[in-house]
């Protein structure tokens, strides 16, 4: 992986649904390793499989689509060594012919539809609560072999902790698969 050099300080500005509607929130993150990958065959499905090897607590999911096996046997590795692994799947997954929900309940792992929303459309993962992937990658073979994407790998537990609340208030209203 090449090293790239970024400026000591890393602005986030994203959307916060609130009960007033969506809220702007601004992080200033200074010093913060970030890892950025692209597709296709940027090695994106390697680098969150490592990410998930190293976790140590919690593994948390947030995905529009998912069907990459060897992301799906990494999460399967993690619970089986004791990882708290939970997944959230867009509604479409419920019907998908190659999703991984149905592999995820199989394995007991905890699964949720999020058919709230028109599109689930987040990719995202909480690693031990201080690390956070996300990007455009969908968790799918074809986002790593045939599709432009990009992946970003942050290491940061006040992030972790924003997208943890947003990942919460999105398993409230999912329903269990």
């Amino acid at each position: 992986m090449k090293k790239v050099i970024l400026p000591t300080t890393f602005l986030i500005c994203f959307s916060l649904v609130t009960a007033l509607g969506a809220q702007a929130l601004d992080l200033t993150l200074n010093n913060t390793p970030v890892q950025v990958y692209f597709s296709p065959r940027g090695g994106c499905t390697d680098a969150i499989i490592n990410e998930i090897d190293q976790a140590k607590s919690e593994v948390l999911v947030q995905a529009f689509s998912f069907t990459s096996a060897r992301i799906a046997k990494a999460l399967l590795k993690a619970y089986k060594r004791g990882v708290k692994v939970e997944v959230i799947l867009d509604k479409s997954q419920r019907s998908e012919r190659y999703s991984s929900a149905t592999f995820f309940s199989n394995q007991r792992i905890p699964t949720f539809i999020d058919g709230y929303h028109t599109i689930a459309h987040n990719k995202i993962m909480i690693i031990d609560r201080q690390v956070v992937i996300t990007g455009s990658f969908n968790f799918t073979k074809a986002a790593e072999e045939s599709n432009a994407e990009n992946l970003i790998i942050i290491r940061s537990k006040e992030l972790a902790g924003v997208y943890l609340k947003n990942w919460q208030r999105h398993k409230e209203h999912s329903q269990v698969y």
